[in-house]
């Protein structure tokens, strides 16, 4: 495999326009690899707002019995699926093209729109509200309690938004930033129109993960994971967080992989929070000290403003009868995950080869 990052044109309209453009198109270039590849798709229950089906493709690339496996994941948060599905069909053209080469003993599991309901009805979450990163908690036990987003819980459903954020001047005062930051996103269990609700069981992107990993055997491969996001941190760029413990083989290989890029919300250098239930938990159950798990978080605007667009919608969806209000914020969530900027999507695609060429790299080298 060659070591220089993937020179071929930057094309923006791998950006889709809705969920089934993007699978279909998703779709297409799969189906223009010569390579070996596998296509298992997830039907999830409902539909989408035009009476789509839904679902969640997955794509294995490369010999199934490869001791080395690059899982990339969009999705995960359904309306960030937009850039999920531009940087896989990239990955995909780049590697039907040639231009990036697969080391041997090496595969790629390609999951592509892991929410389906959200990327279709343009929110974060699932039909029943549920957060799929906050969803990997055993629910046969107690669960997480916030007794913050408990105590703030009031403020984040006032409807005028100059008396919220006072209320969220005043915790931030008292407590600090990120303490408001925990209270509002870091997760919470009790209350389904909320938001970053963990759920009440798994959720449909939990069990297509769940089945992925046993049904390729992934315990026993060296993993490289990168869980593509947005609309957090600094503006098109890609932050590379890293959610294991501070002083773990998985932080220790991330570091080596993707170098002084690599941010801890354990230890404060991201511009994300430590949170409960993450997906990234699921896959650090099963990854030997080889192995390692990032999310590549692609900034968009200030987190304040996330929260604001965040918590509009939700109140909107805790309504009834109010279909050409959701309509219209609609537009201001797509605006927040996935601008309609031609160098934030530049940013975003140039990026992702990057740590996706890092990846491949540092995998095949352990």
């Amino acid at each position: 495999m060659s070591s220089y990052l993937p020179v071929a044109v930057l094309d923006t309209e791998v950006f889709p326009v809705s969920y089934a453009v993007g699978r279909r198109r998703w779709q297409a270039a799969l189906a223009e690899l010569s390579c070996s590849k596998k296509h298992v798709p997830y039907r999830c229950a409902g539909a989408g707002p035009e009476g789509e089906d839904l679902f969640t493709d997955t794509a294995w690339l490369g010999p199934e019995d490869a001791s080395k496996v690059v899982v990339l994941i969009g999705g995960t948060h359904g309306i960030e699926g937009f850039a999920g599905t531009a940087v896989e069909i990239d990955h995909l053209r780049l590697i039907a093209a040639g231009h990036i080469r697969m080391p041997s003993d090496t595969a790629v599991l390609m999951i592509h729109a892991l929410t389906p309901w959200g990327y279709a009805w343009l929110r974060r979450c699932d039909a029943d509200g549920v957060d799929l990163n906050r969803n990997m908690v055993d629910f046969s036990k107690p669960l997480p309690r916030n007794p913050g987003y408990e105590s703030l819980r009031s403020a984040l459903f006032l409807t005028d938004a100059s008396q919220r954020q006072a209320a969220f001047a005043g915790w931030e005062r008292q407590y600090g930033r990120e303490s408001l930051e925990s209270a509002i996103s870091a997760g919470q269990y009790v209350d389904a129109s909320g938001p970053f609700y963990g759920g009440q069981a798994p959720s449909h992107g939990r069990r297509v993960i769940e089945d992925l990993i046993d049904k390729y055997s992934l315990q026993q491969r060296d993993l490289a994971v990168i869980d593509l996001h947005t609309g957090l941190g600094s503006y098109g760029y890609g932050e590379i967080i890293c959610d294991h413990e501070p002083d773990s083989s998985g932080t220790r290989v991330a570091c080596r992989w993707y170098g002084g890029s690599v941010t801890l919300p354990a230890l404060g250098t991201s511009s994300s929070v430590p949170k409960l239930g993450l997906l990234d938990y699921a896959w650090h159950a099963v990854m030997n000290e080889r192995s390692c798990y990032i999310t590549l978080e692609f900034g968009t605007f200030k987190t304040d403003q996330l929260f604001e667009v965040l918590l509009l919608d939700h109140q909107l969806w805790a309504r009834q009868d109010n279909l050409q209000a959701r309509s219209e914020h609609s537009k201001h969530m797509l605006h927040h995950f996935c601008p309609d900027d031609r160098a934030w999507k530049e940013m975003v695609l140039f990026r992702a080869r990057q740590v996706f060429t890092q990846a491949l790299q540092g995998i095949s080298a352990s």
